[in-house]
């Protein structure tokens, strides 16, 4: 019997780990799993959407990623190049807007301004947004918003430093989902994540499919948050 889920998260967070080990077991190159898991988080993001979610933050592209070897990271820009602006023309559809978190100014200048028109081009009435975390890092994200403080020459509470961050104006994540078979965070959403629920699933991102993220969502629903209290 399908479980009834009640209690929704408003905000989930990805990390979408697995995409090159997918590829690897079909003897295909990591682009290949990329391209594969370019389709898998638009599958997500329309369950999301049809779940009730209003914001899903997707863990694209680490500030770390950007060591992985040249060859790589040139298939990753080639794959955004051929399928961003298609991608955000089905999540517009969908009546996603879509933002971006991370220092984007390190890619290529033309991978930059697809990115840019992505999240120009959002519906201003948006009721879902999908965030795109690409060059993140939570540690730089921070350091990012001291300086900012510094420049002003403001001591800042908590609140106001989470104001200064990349996430300002939005809500911290309710939970955040790991697929890959690793318990890590990987400095991702540090600071938001302070009473976020935790999911990791050994589930490559590829295969993450509806049945699965709905898997997770109920296992959240399920969960007493108590945010320190008793």
């Amino acid at each position: 019997m399908k479980e009834n889920i009640t209690n929704i998260p408003r905000h989930v967070a990805v990390i979408m780990d697995g995409n090159g080990r997918w590829a690897k077991k079909r003897l295909m190159p990591r682009t290949f799993g990329h391209g594969a898991g370019m389709n898998a988080m638009i599958a997500m993001a329309r369950k999301a959407k049809a779940m009730g979610i209003r914001y899903l933050t997707v863990y694209a592209l680490s500030t770390e990623n950007l060591a992985r070897p040249k060859e790589e990271l040139e298939g990753l820009y080639t794959l955004i190049r051929k399928y961003f602006t298609k991608n955000v023309k089905e999540l517009y559809a969908e009546g996603a807007a879509v933002r971006v978190i991370g220092d984007i100014t390190a890619l290529p200048a033309g991978v930059q301004q697809l990115i840019r028109e992505g999240v120009e081009n959002s519906p201003d009435d948006a009721q879902f947004f999908v965030i795109l975390a690409l060059n993140y890092g939570a540690r730089a994200e921070i350091v990012r918003a001291v300086n900012a403080a510094i420049s002003r020459g403001e001591r800042v509470t908590e609140s106001e430093l989470g104001k200064l961050l990349d996430t300002a104006d939005m809500p911290d994540p309710d939970l955040i989902i790991r697929t890959g078979g690793e318990i890590r965070l990987s400095n991702f959403l540090l600071w938001q994540a302070a009473y976020a629920e935790m999911y990791f699933t050994d589930v490559l991102f590829p295969d993450f499919d509806e049945k699965e993220f709905e898997k997770a969502i109920a296992d959240y629903s399920r969960r007493n948050r108590r945010f320190g209290n008793v």
